[in-house]
């Protein structure tokens, strides 16, 4: 299919703000919405879409996903007892139609802002909100283990319990132990397939290409249930039995249909393919199938952006595309020129490497757009890797590339990377094989919120022997970073770097090695020594004009590596016999005020020093310039911390 550009759809929504939505101001609860006749609730998902566009123009958020689940939203509401019956979203894209059914239509206008909304379901916020849902893949493991506690506490009536997932989501590793464990763990979970073909970028992999086309009619299920359990009277089969008659059920299936169905080789009876926009016929697919024993999954398929032309021609785009205009689907940017954003100069810099030794290949794990890896994938596409949802196999796959003679560079969201720590140590690090993580979304990220913020990688790698670990405070340094990682060859080396824009708008610049373990004097005084890594440093170096308005001089010195640690540096510092303030985008638990601490401590030379970064606490969604305020990190909290300090 040729996508259409956003461009060629000059009229892709024609209902004005204002528009009533007179069954949408019904609803407060799912209780309102069950009240609804079945006739009522495709005019029901129209006004959800319609609020979702206005609302999402304005306050940006994750469109194309939640328009996509509207009427799969509508459905599990109305058919389920929620919240007492437990709905489990993968990720939380999809869930803002879920929002606004249970009780937060009111305060939508605050999705992700400070003190507002999180932009994804969590339990804090509202009971219909089960579990945490900010990385892919953990919803089938989490639902399994409310359907099991369900039946171990004997709940009257038991709860339904449903996991909502995602065809790229289903892909990921942890949702396959779920699936194995499902299969042989006595439940009646109910997973939903939420396949729209496309993740934020296009999925991958054989399972996307497979989901094979398989429908069981309610009639037959139903007459198969009876037969099970009168022959169960009968003793004549058992529930310890019951696999083995599913697997032949399953292959007599495959063999009259010629068609074979992971799932059903699972054990996990199959549903589906439906189309995920009808919502009568989702109403009465989950009503015929919801008090069927066993585990089992329900197959969909959806259009993301679905409802609003722009999005369904692009979906990647509009993911999550900022502010637009509702009526004609422009995107609002700001004009003029702009610096890159740090992915940007990473993905065209990946290229130039690339350009200059054949031996330098990219992996990402279903990023590709998000990391910029795609700059590399449209010029050496046989040197491109995208795993899909699997952040450790690209990990070892690296390792492998690696120990075969490569040069990987891995680009990975740092918070999605905790996923591959076992891997980083096990496979990459004892080997001392030279894998470059490039960890992007490194430090508070912002109205993503809390499951995104990066704020552990420099604590959580720190400690493994052998790595080197380094950030720059601008484009240029990255570029220098970048080069030095390929010419580096003992053992990993991870680099990272914020989400959003640098600082320059100019910033190629003529690449060279970056000596490893040294940083930079960004400015000298002899009052208080700020030690700083990363971009944070702009806010030190305001921090450092502010001071000097009060006759307070101070010395600013980039670190540029948390590992190995310029010990130099510290020492001129030390010797100044000053206050000594470190400032990084990280938790402050292990990273590089803690380290500086202990150079200090293990060389005998304590002095007084105050650490600023991440509290040891969890962060919830804000701007990055909120959150900085909120978290004693911007230029004037640093300002007030020194001259209360001194």
């Amino acid at each position: 299919m040729v996508k259409k550009k956003v461009n060629d759809t000059k009229a892709p929504y024609a209902a004005p703000e204002d528009t009533p939505t007179p069954l949408l101001d019904k609803i407060v609860l799912p209780d309102d919405l069950r009240r609804l006749s079945l006739d009522e609730l495709p005019q029901l998902c129209g006004e959800l879409r319609h609020f979702l566009i206005h609302n999402l123009a304005g306050n940006p958020g994750h469109f194309a996903s939640s328009m996509g689940s509207v009427e799969l939203t509508v459905a599990l509401h109305y058919v389920f007892d929620t919240p007492y019956d437990r709905i489990v979203w993968d990720v939380g894209h999809q869930a803002y139609a879920h929002k606004i059914l249970t009780g937060r239509r009111e305060r939508f206008a605050e999705n992700r802002r400070l003190d507002g909304l999180s932009g994804f379901p969590n339990p804090a916020e509202s009971p219909y909100d089960t579990f945490v849902a900010g990385h892919a893949s953990n919803s089938i493991s989490a639902a399994l283990g409310m359907a099991v506690a369900s039946e171990l506490k004997h709940d009257e009536p038991l709860r339904k319990v449903v996991a909502v997932i995602g065809d790229a989501s289903i892909s990921g590793g942890l949702a396959f132990e779920g699936l194995n464990n499902a299969a042989n763990t006595p439940n009646d979970l109910l997973i939903i397939l939420n396949d729209n073909d496309m993740s934020i970028d296009r999925n991958v992999g054989s399972l996307n290409s497979y989901l094979a086309h398989l429908t069981t009619s309610p009639a037959y299920n139903a007459f198969r249930y009876k037969v099970y359990h009168a022959l169960r009277k009968m003793r004549l089969v058992s529930e310890r039995r019951r696999g083995s008659i599913l697997r032949f059920n399953n292959s007599l299936k495959s063999l009259i249909t010629k068609q074979q169905n992971i799932f059903e080789g699972l054990n996990i009876r199959y549903f589906g393919p439906f189309d995920g926009h009808d919502i009568r016929r989702i109403v009465r697919v989950l009503n015929d199938i919801k008090n069927i024993k066993g585990p089992k999954l329900l197959h969909l398929r959806t259009v993301k952006g679905k409802g609003y032309a722009p999005a369904e021609a692009d979906p990647a785009v509009w993911h999550a595309p900022g502010r637009f205009n509702p009526m004609t689907g422009e995107l609002l940017r700001s004009k003029g020129p702009r610096p890159p954003k740090y992915q940007d100069v990473f993905g065209k810099t990946l290229v130039e490497l690339a350009e200059a030794d054949s031996w330098v290949v990219g992996i990402t794990a279903a990023m590709p757009s998000g990391t910029s890896i795609s700059e590399l994938q449209a010029v050496y596409p046989q040197r491109t890797f995208d795993v899909g949802i699997s952040e450790g196999h690209a990990v070892t796959f690296a390792g492998g590339l690696a120990k075969s003679g490569l040069r990987p560079f891995v680009a990975i969201y740092s918070s999605f990377l905790q996923r591959a720590y076992d891997q980083i140590i096990h496979d990459v690090a004892i080997a001392s094989l030279p894998v470059v993580l490039c960890i992007d979304r490194a430090g508070l990220v912002g109205e993503d919120g809390v499951t995104h913020h990066g704020v552990y990688d420099m604590s959580y790698l720190n400690p493994i022997p052998g790595i080197t670990i380094a950030s720059p405070s601008d484009e240029m340094t990255l570029r220098n970073l970048m080069f030095t990682a390929l010419h580096h060859q003992d053992g990993p080396f991870a680099i990272r770097y914020p989400r959003g824009e640098g600082r320059n708008v100019e910033w190629r610049s003529e690449m060279h090695e970056q000596p490893v373990g040294r940083g930079r004097v960004l400015a000298e005084g002899d009052d208080v020594a700020i030690l700083t890594i990363g971009p944070i440093a702009s806010e030190a170096e305001k921090a450092v004009e502010m001071l000097a308005g009060r006759g307070i001089k101070a010395a600013h010195y980039d670190m540029i590596y948390l590992k190995p640690i310029d010990g130099a540096l510290i020492e001129n510092a030390a010797r100044k016999n000053c206050l000594i303030v470190t400032v990084e985008d990280g938790t402050v638990n292990g990273g590089l005020g803690s380290t500086v601490r202990q150079w200090l401590d293990d060389n005998g030379m304590s002095r007084k020093l105050v650490n600023v970064g991440v509290p040891d606490r969890f962060v919830a969604q804000g701007t990055p310039a909120e959150l900085y305020r909120q978290c004693g990190m911007d230029a004037g909290s640093i300002h007030d911390i020194i001259v209360s300090s001194l």
